[in-house]
């Protein structure tokens, strides 16, 4: 595997998404959807392959991609991405079938079904959904919730599903039109969002349900609801009537700035375009010299959207009354910009982690060594803390040995409570700790510590050295006031200025990019197992096996403070889940 994808590989966040395997000419060979994009992605080369995917995999060069919202979004995206590109590895997903849609029978006879397109004129259509299962669980759902008729051909007698008042039995009742339409309203006003009616209601046979202690039957009004809203989740990938629309937004870091642009093309989402350039001039007059360039050689589409309103004034007068240019303050538009933000600041990350992994690191270090004018620093150890308000505070080390990170040699550190939120005292700690552990074994020093943040963090840094009894050049990334690295200084303040274009700035921006990603991991991981298993003490009737089992069903402080009181009481007793969602929303 390339240093190049190992590096991508690294970038990959945790979340949903779609992938574009890409070959050494850039032209797309694959496309995929995943669930966590860093579990996914990370199989194709960390893995043995056979077949067709070991043939796929030998062909990739790099790879993008497309950060979603939710698995729903992945699905689908993948999806109208495919039958845009042609792929030659999704050969088997290429024809002309789309995901289905649920459709629901114009008229006096609301019925529904689930359809793989949306000619017929006779019917409705919502959706589409991920696969067949899911349109089939969703067809069920409904089905449960309102008297729709479930038989193809109208029987003689009444079946079933009358007796379970699933059905209006038009086989021996007559439905009259008032009903019919009342019923295809609410079916429509249900998949269109708006399902608070038979939530209220299903809500209520719950509570009554573990009032008399059915905790059953609870269970299944609690999945019937769990249902509804996983169906009514948003989705920000397919939008049947949206018009022709180009999503822009940027992120800026390190003077450069991100650039990213969505194209959705008959509701769909069709592909993302990202522009990383150099900072120069106001932020609004270069993202709309970007624009136009792009429009230069692509045709201009009946909407825009963005959040400034410099470049909208900039774009409608430059191409108005060809292209509306929309500023939405709330809603779905404004989800889709936030989509777009995100990708953007993903691009700018992958560009400062991958840029110039052609250049000669060795050849780098020298010249780091000589503009510090100390020896050759083949080997750079790194240190960042974090903390969340002095929660759960942590630090991290990371070694770089001739430009390349050495995994096997990162370290984690608990500090001590009472430096949490001391950022000074925290890296005392850190570096005194390194380093006393390594002259005490006679281990190997390295050659240049470098710490993120300034002369107070190099004179921490050079505290806790003297603790240790070690002496190791430290120099400190020091930020200007626009939060952005220019320079790296010494103890005695002196200052050794950056080229924010130069090779040696983006190894030493890989570098701070590497030690950060790393304490932040680090935090959350240490943040969410110590919530986890300090929540439950002192809950009586809360022992340590019902603990256990909460553990493995609410698997992250998010997930348990999302839990309803009502939800906790499917797995404790009335009292216990009442205790536990007060101290929960108070810790909280």
């Amino acid at each position: 595997m390339s240093e190049l994808l190992s590096r991508l590989i690294s970038l990959l966040p945790d979340s949903p998404g779609v992938y574009l395997m890409k070959n050494d000419e850039d032209e797309i060979i694959y496309i995929g959807k995943a669930k966590s994009l860093k579990k996914r992605v990370s199989q194709y080369f960390l893995r043995p392959q056979e077949g067709k995917v070991a043939a796929m995999v030998g062909h990739v060069h790099h790879f993008e991609t497309i950060l979603v919202n939710s698995d729903k979004e992945a699905f689908i995206l993948e999806m109208n991405l495919i039958q845009t590109h042609h792929p030659r590895y999704n050969i088997m997903l290429m024809d002309d079938s789309h995901y289905p849609y649920l459709a629901l029978k114009k008229g006096n006879d609301p019925v529904l079904k689930i359809a793989r397109n949306k000619k017929d004129k006779h019917y409705d259509y919502f959706g589409p959904y991920p696969s067949g299962y899911a349109a089939a669980a969703v067809l069920d759902l409904l089905n449960k919730i309102f008297p729709t008729r479930k038989c193809r051909n109208i029987p003689a007698k009444p079946c079933l599903y009358y007796s379970l008042g699933q059905c209006l039995a038009p086989c021996i009742n007559k439905i009259d039109d008032g009903q019919s339409q009342g019923l295809s309203d609410s079916i429509k006003r249900f998949l269109s969002g708006d399902a608070g009616k038979e939530k209220a209601e299903l809500t209520k046979k719950m509570e009554e349900a573990v009032a008399r202690l059915d905790f059953e039957m609870a269970g299944e009004y609690k999945k019937t609801l769990d249902a509804i809203d996983h169906v009514l989740s948003t989705q920000r990938v397919e939008f049947k009537d949206l018009p022709s629309c180009d999503v822009f937004a940027y992120s800026e870091r390190e003077s450069h700035l991100s650039l990213a642009i969505l194209n959705y093309r008959g509701g769909c989402l069709l592909g993302k375009k990202t522009h990383v350039v150099p900072r120069f001039g106001e932020v609004g007059e270069q993202l709309t010299d970007l624009i136009e360039q792009y429009y230069a050689n692509h045709e201009l589409p009946k909407l825009a959207l963005t959040r400034l309103e410099e470049v909208a004034t900039n774009l409608e007068s430059t191409f108005a009354p060809d292209l509306k240019v929309a500023i939405p303050q709330e809603g779905r538009l404004l989800d889709l910009i936030v989509m777009a933000e995100l990708n953007a600041k993903a691009a700018l990350d992958e560009f400062f982690l991958s840029s110039r992994l052609d250049d000669d690191n060795l050849s780098l270090l020298e010249q780091l060594g000589d503009l510090l004018h100390i020896k050759t620093p083949l080997r750079i150890e790194l240190f960042d803390n974090s903390h969340l308000q002095g929660d759960s505070p942590v630090g991290a080390m990371v070694c770089f040995i001739n430009g390349v990170p050495n995994k096997k040699m990162y370290r984690k550190f608990r500090l001590a409570e009472e430096n949490a939120g001391d950022d000074y005292h925290s890296m005392v700690e850190v570096v005194g700790r390194r380093y006393k552990r390594l002259v005490e074994e006679n281990e190997k020093l390295p050659d240049l510590i470098l710490t993120d943040g300034g002369l107070t963090q190099v004179r921490a840094a050079t505290e806790g050295l003297a603790i240790a009894k070690a002496q190791i050049p430290v120099y400190g990334l020091r930020k200007n006031d626009r939060h952005q690295t220019d320079a790296l200084v010494d103890i005695d303040g002196n200052e050794f200025p950056l080229d924010p274009a130069s090779p040696l700035f983006f190894l030493l921006m890989r570098m701070q990019d590497e030690v950060h990603r790393f304490a932040i991991g680090y935090h959350h991981q240490k943040r969410s197992a110590s919530f986890l298993s300090s929540i439950f003490d002192g809950i009586k009737g809360l022992g340590a096996k019902r603990a256990e089992q909460l553990r493995s069903v609410y698997k992250s402080k998010e997930a348990l403070l999302n839990a309803s009181e009502l939800e906790l009481s499917q797995s404790l007793s009335k009292d216990v889940a009442h205790e536990l969602y007060q101290k929960l929303h108070e810790a909280d």
